[in-house]
């Protein structure tokens, strides 16, 4: 018998394999034919057809329309806003330190914000809740909820008006501005009332019972504390009447003394990019006014000057003709001559304003907490905050950083947010030592370092000394 040829076996093999392959293609195509069949639909690569209506479907017998493929939810941020398409910023950009790769509208929404707490009591609604999602919703389309219910925004309750103005504060972007303050909190003015034949609101008995005021983000970007000064304290006006009686008697007024003449609580806190805009002279104007002030927010605040541009200006003196600094902090005041005179004279003047000042928010304002504790000789007397007299009401002092560390940062921003934290712990010891039992007991919150930060920071320690 003649054996086989090898290449007849590989030709045979070769037919049987190819049948094989092709039975197999052939009963996967069955398998998909079959379950499309049984699941009602088709493939979605099939040309479109046009639908009839379900009465000729029903008498033809064709299959309903399979629904359309639901989008993919849009992802947005805590504000309610469409977030950017991409994965989320490195945690290294949102630390203490921007980085200078990132973009400018990252660096306007990330790096130039810190951390804002709410002030104690105010009215908060519930996160997530019907009027939290309400109250954002009206924020954040503030431009056409101003101009639409202009006429409806002054009448709602007064714990609704103050969460709003805090809302539009925070989520609008323009932030808040004088005229949209008057708005909410004394409706349109007196002639677009006439117009539509509606009658003026009482301010007595409208504002009567707001004691609180959250203006955070909007100081120093588009409201100033002049304008604020104005509103709250409106010029009273004379009215002209016949001659009295008597000499004695009092001439009659037009407008309240005051708009909200319960204020207790007032945020004004700020971005750290709109810090260089406040001034520290219009407040101590301002806190003149609001003696009864028992709650004040001054997160983000530059150090305190009356003349913060001319930091770098020299003016000659006429008696020695010698250059002598123009404003009271130079550019090396803090730094080589530790002089805290002019910061802590401000200190001493709001103090006295707001002698019944129970909480204080410093966050963010680490680089002048030695001013806090520091003294300077005045004339023919020693300058320092005084935290047993003035402002030994004071229960309540926040000196956080409004930052946090991450894995990412720096020695430099972990050696920086340290010395904050040393900062804030000194001040803590300063009061307690100045009110030595005598006052009330004051509570200083203040952040706290991780452990991997504390090895950071002594390992530099421990290299400066070698």
């Amino acid at each position: 018998m003649t054996p086989v040829s090898s290449d007849h076996e590989q030709s045979i093999n070769y037919q049987r394999a190819e049948q094989h392959e092709r039975s197999v293609n052939q009963l996967l195509a069955e398998m998909r034919r079959s379950s499309l069949k049984q699941n009602g639909t088709q493939n979605s690569f099939s040309t479109a057809t046009p639908t009839v209506p379900p009465s000729i479907r029903q008498i033809l017998q064709i299959p309903e329309t399979p629904a359309p493929v639901p989008r993919r939810p849009l992802r947005r941020d805590v504000n309610g806003r469409r977030a950017p398409p991409g994965p989320p910023p490195p945690r290294s950009w949102i630390s203490l330190a921007q980085s200078r790769h990132a973009p400018q509208d990252l660096k306007a929404d990330v790096g130039g914000h810190i951390r804002h707490w709410p002030l104690p009591g105010a009215y908060v609604p519930e996160p997530h809740s019907l009027v939290d999602q309400i109250l954002r919703r009206m924020a954040l389309d503030w431009e056409q909820q101003r101009d639409w219910n202009q006429f409806y925004l002054y009448t709602l309750p007064s714990h609704l008006r103050t969460a709003l103005i805090g809302y539009v504060s925070e989520l609008y972007e323009p932030r808040l501005s004088v005229k949209d303050l008057r708005l909410v909190l004394t409706g349109p003015s007196d002639e677009l009332l006439a117009e539509y034949e509606v009658d003026s609101p009482d301010l007595n008995k409208l504002n009567g019972d707001i004691s609180c005021l959250d203006l955070s983000g909007s100081v120093g970007k588009s409201l100033t504390l002049k304008e604020l000064s104005e509103l709250l304290h409106p010029p009273r006006v004379v009215a002209e009447t016949d001659l009295q009686d008597s000499w004695d008697a009092a001439e009659p007024v037009s407008g309240p003394a005051k708009l909200l003449p319960n204020l207790t609580r007032l945020s004004l806190a700020v971005d750290p990019g709109n810090a260089p805009a406040v001034s520290w002279k219009q407040l101590l104007s301002l806190a003149g006014k609001l003696p009864t002030l028992t709650h004040l927010n001054l997160s983000g605040w530059p150090e305190p000057s009356l003349t913060p541009n001319a930091k770098f200006a020299k003016v000659a003196s006429r008696l020695t003709g010698r250059s002598v600094q123009y404003g009271g902090t130079g550019p090396y005041s803090h730094s080589l001559d530790n002089d805290w005179s002019e910061a802590i004279l401000i200190l001493k003047r709001l103090s006295k304003s707001l002698y019944s000042l129970e909480y204080l928010d410093l966050t963010g304002c680490g680089d002048w907490f030695p001013a806090l504790m520091k003294s300077s000789d005045g004339d023919f007397t020693v300058d320092f905050v005084d935290w047993l007299g003035d402002w030994g009401k004071i229960t309540t002092l926040r000196l956080c950083s409004g930052y946090a560390l991450s894995d990412d940062s720096s020695t430099d921003q972990i050696l920086r947010f340290a010395g904050w934290v040393e900062f804030a712990s000194a001040v803590e010891k300063h009061i307690r030592a100045q009110r030595s039992g005598r006052g009330r007991w004051i509570t200083v919150e203040k952040d706290t370092l991780t452990e991997s930060a504390k090895a950071v920071v002594e390992s530099e320690r421990i290299r400066r000394l070698a």
